[in-house]
């Protein structure tokens, strides 16, 4: 059949039951992405004769003589005035979702239904996990009205972030790090042609062949398991083996037989390892039973579909305290004491324990004690870009991996080590990340390629689809009880915590989750008299590991509840009660171990504006009325604080180089996957010397092509990467200003930087004439240590309705104490989007299991915060600089995450009477909450 693609015909001949994104895709047309296959995100969207359809549910066949639009065939001769408008408001972060929603919104420009008031409705059918979705309003209400937004950061009823921002040496000149610039691959995100890590286009069409693997790439399919605990007796894989197309079947037979972990650190130790490639004994419902290598992906799951597995079912547990009981079934036993896990026989994880001073005391001389059982949920990462890898030998026969991941460094070291290769043998990178937030700091499809890459000499690929994300990881559900005293004047006189968290299957990520969540969030305080108490346990349900936070919302969440309720029982404002009692400069920070850490340090102060500005801002309002006089209205805050870097180690090292056209190449490792390190890197080196961003070249995350990083997590893209960075210019700056004046024979003041080389007087140095006499590189490494810590603080203003225990966010206010905003419109994207995440996760997410099986296995089923779900938050920056980080700069992509929940239920704590104790506060729990304390005031139930 013949359709028309972005004005080019193109013949082809559509498999049956083909969905027009495959075919669009297999005919190198690139801009639709998957993102669920199943009509709910909205991220394969294109234009089918001028309508909006979701490609991945639009049969190929349907398509015949119809003229297909994608992103990229909008902008086929110039960028139209919607591309302009969503680069001019940042509209996007890792831009996975970026294509889709130009698309939706070009039908409604063309269609002239382009109204901002309708938005929540018309854009119902795009999901966007990184921004919050105020940034692409401002896009589209620009687009709209066709004028440009106030100063490029979209402000709103006279709030710019730029107005309270610090002065940045050089943030005068355009793009210099302190000014709002654009993401650098902008352009080729809004058009579709940013590649992601499955956008490999046909044979020929790009130069660029070391990142691309050779024609015939195979594809893997998995079998998982349908038990939560089970010994595999025997799997018979001859029909699968005969299956046409079929090229190897994969068991436990052919892993090695080392055992690993799927988390990655700079330390390996740090997690244990209790996970096989490929293991004879199943513990949780969904675990890698065998893989199936095919020629097509129908025919591995064909091939999957044809083994047959004989299982001894053995007994499961499902809940951490039933696990730690004494007869319950174990899950690691079988693992020697080298897999550094704290007790198999009793299903511990991992622990931790500390004192300081005495808690019984401290809660004897309190005038009020407050304690309670906290409980939060699963919550699954959602990044729009599955988990993905595709692996191939190149011409040397070394073993490259393109993936999609946050650790492209500390992936290829755990495979040298699992499969027995030396470094210089391993080539791992990344295009650009599709999201991550912690989800994509474990190695969950590398392993798994590279096994089948060797085993069979060829090219192999395999990508998760939505269903299978939600049976790898989850954030850590936790239980916690917290015990809190306080005297008549409000000073905290005691303060215990006591954690359960529910690990998984295997312990990915849980002891540091345990550790950190359990720390600053203790550490905020200043109390003489702390117990900490923190287990994590082996249960047979889908592994938990890293997620946004890493343990801090889960923990802060309880804390932030007991604490606020301690305050009413004083009779004290919230604000007070926090001023009161949180640490100060010169503090030490006793945490979850209960001493203080040697190099993690107050280096810089902003909490004490962080709660001024935001109960100014709840005091000030924002106008927003209840929707009607029946609902409840009540306030609530909550502050967190976190370390600017993880502790234990995290390096990175950076090179920098003065191109001969003028520009420069800096080469770092880290990541790229909407936090926007990128951007802020090339302004770094703009700023020391002289030039513009668009003139620093960054090649990023390959473990051929860049020094070592640890890794794009624990915000550590500008406080480690970036210092690396900022070092490494300034050393460049030195060395070009010493070339300068040897050929000048004049001062040093009197050169002067500028894009087009050192200007002395009359006389412009060009880079030709720098480099005459031999390159100007440098290299720079930071690891990660001295630490500093960062604020944020929370405000909510809310109606709940007595009858449904509906929650409407009537206003939302967050305050960062970020350092210097090296660049306003991006850290201010990063905060809406972490409230946006969290909001979701206090609200509307839970990954629902029965016996260990997760019942929401699509987006359709769980609720990521639509359009119209995310309010609008007002983010105002305290005046900081921070002495460890560059220019200033503190980390403020995890941070914003954290208060949000506790905020939340503060304010419906205030509103309804009621203190909420679950998460996620959706409105059957809230209703039950209020029919349970208030049943002859409420409606016996909702309405049908």
């Amino acid at each position: 059949m013949r359709i028309i693609v972005d004005g080019t015909p193109v013949d082809t001949d559509p498999r049956p039951g083909q969905c027009l994104r495959t075919l669009l895709r297999e005919t190198g047309h690139l801009a639709p992405k998957k993102g669920c296959d199943a009509g709910d995100c909205g991220a394969c969207s294109v234009l089918v004769d001028g309508t909006a359809v979701h490609s991945c549910v639009y049969p190929a066949h349907r398509a015949e003589g119809h003229t297909i639009t994608t992103a990229t065939g909008l902008a086929t001769d110039a960028p139209t005035f919607l591309h302009t408008r969503f680069l001019e408001n940042a509209a996007f972060q890792c831009g996975f979702c970026t294509a889709g929603m130009l698309i939706t919104a070009t039908e409604l420009a063309d269609s002239g239904t382009l109204d901002p008031a309708t938005l929540p409705e018309t854009l119902k059918g795009n999901l966007c996990r990184c921004t919050g979705y105020r940034s692409i309003a401002d896009a589209l209400t620009a687009a709209h009205s066709a004028e440009p937004a106030s100063c490029g950061t979209a402000c709103h009823s006279g709030l710019c972030d730029r107005a309270n921002r610090p002065d940045v040496a050089g943030s005068d000149r355009a793009g210099a790090a302190g000014t709002s610039i654009g993401a650098l691959a902008g352009p080729r995100i809004v058009t579709g042609t940013e590649p992601f890590t499955m956008d490999v286009p046909p044979a020929g069409a790009e130069d660029d062949t070391a990142s691309l693997p050779p024609d015939g790439v195979l594809h893997l399919e998995v079998l998982r398991s349908p038990h939560a605990h089970a010994r595999i007796v025997g799997i018979d894989t001859a029909e699968a083996e005969a299956i046409p197309g079929v090229r190897a079947v994969l068991t436990y037979a052919d892993s090695p037989n080392l055992a690993f972990s799927t988390a990655r650190h700079q330390i390996r130790e740090d997690d244990p390892d209790d996970t096989l490639v490929l293991d004879p004994v199943m513990r949780f419902i969904g675990q890698r039973v065998a893989a199936v290598v095919g020629e097509t992906l129908a025919a591995a799951r064909a091939g999957c579909r044809a083994l047959k597995v004989e299982y001894e079912v053995l007994p499961a547990v499902f809940e951490p305290d039933e696990a730690l009981a004494v007869g319950a079934p174990t899950l690691h036993v079988d693992k020697p004491e080298s897999a550094r896990i704290a007790d198999a026989q009793r299903n511990l994880v991992a622990e931790v324990h500390g004192r300081t001073g005495d808690v019984t005391a401290g809660l004897s001389a309190a005038s009020e004690v407050v304690q309670g059982v906290w409980q939060t949920q699963r919550v699954q990462h959602v990044h729009l870009e599955t988990h993905g890898s595709i692996g191939w030998l190149d011409e040397a026969g070394r073993l490259v991996l393109r993936t999609s991941t946050q650790v492209p460094f500390l992936v290829r070291d755990e495979l040298c080590r699992l499969f027995d290769l030396e470094r210089d043998r391993v080539r791992v990178f990344a295009a650009r990340v599709g999201g991550g937030f912690g989800g994509k700091q474990e190695m969950f499809t590398e392993d798994l390629v590279a096994l089948a890459v060797l085993r069979t000499g060829q090219p192999v690929q395999y990508e998760l689809t939505r269903t299978d994300e939600f049976f790898t990881t989850v954030r850590h559900p936790m239980r916690v009880e917290v015990t809190a005293g306080a005297d008549a004047d409000g000073r905290l006189t005691a303060l215990a915590v006591d954690v359960l968290s529910d690990a998984g299957a295997y312990g990915n990520h849980s002891a540091g989750v345990l550790f950190h969540g359990m720390n600053e969030s203790v550490a905020l305080y200043r109390c003489a008299n702390k117990r900490i108490d923190g287990r994590a346990v082996y249960t047979n349900n889908v592994p938990s590991g890293a997620f946004r936070g890493y343990g801090l919302g889960q923990v802060i969440f309880g804390i932030e509840s007991a604490l606020d309720e301690l305050a009413r029982r004083i009779s004290l404002d919230p604000f007070e009660f926090r001023r009161r009692n949180v640490v100060r400069p010169g503090d030490p920070l006793i945490g979850g171990f209960c001493h203080d850490e040697p190099d993690l340090d107050i280096a810089s102060y902003g909490l004490d504006q962080c709660l001024d500005l935001a109960e100014q801002a709840l005091r000030r309002g924002n106008g927003v009325p209840a929707p009607g006089p029946e609902w409840l209205i009540g306030e609530g805050m909550a502050p967190a604080m976190i370390a600017t870097i993880p502790p234990r180690g995290h390096s990175s090292t950076a090179h920098l180089e003065l191109l001969a056209d003028g520009g420069y190449e800096l080469r770092v490792g880290t990541a790229e996957f909407g936090n926007g390190t990128t951007t802020v890197h090339a302004q770094l080196v703009a700023t020391v010397l002289g030039t513009d961003p668009s003139r620093v070249h960054i090649r990023h995350a390959d473990t051929d092509g860049t020094g070592h990083d640890t890794g794009a997590f624990g915000s550590t893209g500008i406080t480690v990467a970036g210092r690396a960075t900022h070092a490494a210019a300034e050393q460049l700056c030195t060395r070009i200003l010493r070339r300068a004046v040897a050929l000048t024979g004049l001062p040093a003041p009197l050169h002067i930087f500028e894009p087009g080389g050192i200007r002395c007087q009359d006389r412009l140095l060009t880079a030709a004439d720098l480099t005459a006499d031999g390159p100007l590189r440098t290299t720079a490494t930071h690891d990660g240590t001295p630490r500093s810590v960062a604020f944020n603080v929370h405000a909510f203003r809310v109606a709940v309705h007595p009858v449904t225990g509906e929650i409407r966010i009537l206003q939302s206010i967050q305050t960062a104490d970020a350092g210097t905003v090296l660049n306003p419109v991006q850290c201010r994207g990063q905060v809406e989007g972490g409230v946006a995440q969290a909001i979701g996760s206090a609200l509307y997410e839970e990954v629902r299991t029965t016996n260990g099986e997760p019942t929401t296995k699509t987006l359709r089923r769980y609720h990521i915060p639509q359009f119209s779900d995310v309010p609008y938050t007002e983010v105002y920056f305290a005046d900081t600089s921070d002495p460890l980080g560059p220019l200033g700069a503190k980390s403020m992509s995890e941070s914003p995450y954290n208060p949000v929940a506790p905020a939340l239920a503060n304010a419906v704590r205030d509103a309804i009477g009621v203190r909420p104790h679950h998460l996620p506060m959706t409105a059957d729990r809230i209703w039950r909450l209020l029919t349970t304390q208030h049943p002859a005031e409420i409606h016996p139930g909702p309405p049908v």
